[in-house]
C-alpha cells in the first residue's frame, strides 16, 4: 500500500481562552449564527492548582470548529480591555494552562494516521508530550519550535444530536452563571440541572410531534 506523506484532513478546531464567555456566545452563536456543537465541563482536571473550566465549540462549516476555554475564578489582569492581546497584560506571569489553551488542532481520518504522526513526532526533536482520549476524540500533543501547542486528533465516533443538545444546555447555563457574581463550576452544573427540569416538558412535546426545534432548545 502506498505510504502517504500528507495525512491530515484540515483543521479540526482552533482554540482560544476567553474572559467573556457571555459575549463570546452572543457573538458567535447569536450574531454569526454558528451553532454550539460540543462542550466539556472539566472539574478537578489537570495538575495541581489547575482551575475548573468549560471548553465549548462552535460549528464554522465544513466540519471545522472554533473553540474557547473559560476558566472559573481566573480573572483578567488589570487593564485587559476588549480588542487587545491579553497576554501583553500578564507580563511574564502567564499560567501555562492559559498559554496552552490557545492552540491549533488538525484532523486525521483514523487511528492508523494518528499513530503514524505519533511515530514521526517521537522520532523528531518534538516528541509527543501527551496522548489523550477525550469524550469524542483521541489526540496527541506537542509544541512546535516556536512554543505553540499543536494537537493532532481523530474522531472516536460521530457526535450525537443529544450531545448537541447537552452543549446548548451547558452554554445557556454558562451565560447565566458567568453574568452573575463569582461564577463556579458547581453553579454552572446546578443551573444546567435546573434547565433540564425546566425544559423537560418541551422535549416530551417535541418527541410527540408538538413544538418546534426552537422551543426544544431555548424554552
Amino acid at each position: 500500500m502506498e505510504q502517504r506523506e500528507h495525512r491530515v484532513m484540515g483543521v479540526d478546531h482552533a482554540a482560544f481562552p476567553t474572559f467573556d464567555p457571555v459575549g463570546t456566545v452572543r457573538f458567535y452563536r447569536d450574531v454569526l449564527k454558528f451553532p454550539v456543537v460540543h462542550s466539556i465541563c472539566a472539574a478537578g482536571w489537570g495538575p495541581e492548582r489547575h482551575p475548573d473550566f468549560i471548553h465549548f465549540f462552535f460549528d464554522i462549516g465544513n466540519d471545522d470548529r472554533i473553540a474557547f476555554f473559560y476558566y472559573f475564578g481566573f480573572d483578567p489582569p488589570a487593564g485587559a480591555g476588549a480588542g487587545g492581546d491579553v497576554y501583553a497584560k500578564f507580563a511574564d506571569d502567564v499560567p501555562q494552562f492559559f498559554i496552552n489553551s490557545r492552540h491549533l488542532a488538525i484532523h486525521v481520518d483514523n487511528e492508523e494516521d494518528l499513530l503514524e504522526y505519533r511515530r514521526r513526532l517521537d522520532a523528531s526533536q518534538w516528541p509527543v508530550e501527551m496522548q489523550v482520549m477525550h469524550e469524542t476524540i483521541e489526540s496527541i500533543y506537542t509544541h512546535d519550535p516556536n512554543g505553540y501547542m499543536v494537537e493532532i486528533t481523530r474522531a472516536l465516533r460521530p457526535v450525537t444530536v443529544q450531545e448537541d443538545l447537552d452543549a446548548e444546555l451547558t452554554v445557556d447555563a454558562l451565560i447565566e452563571v458567568a453574568s452573575g457574581p463569582e461564577p463556579t463550576m458547581d453553579k454552572l452544573l446546578t443551573r444546567k440541572a435546573e434547565l433540564i427540569v425546566e425544559r423537560a416538558s418541551n422535549w416530551e412535546g417535541n418527541r410527540a410531534g408538538v413544538g418546534s426545534e426552537e422551543e426544544l432548545t431555548r424554552q
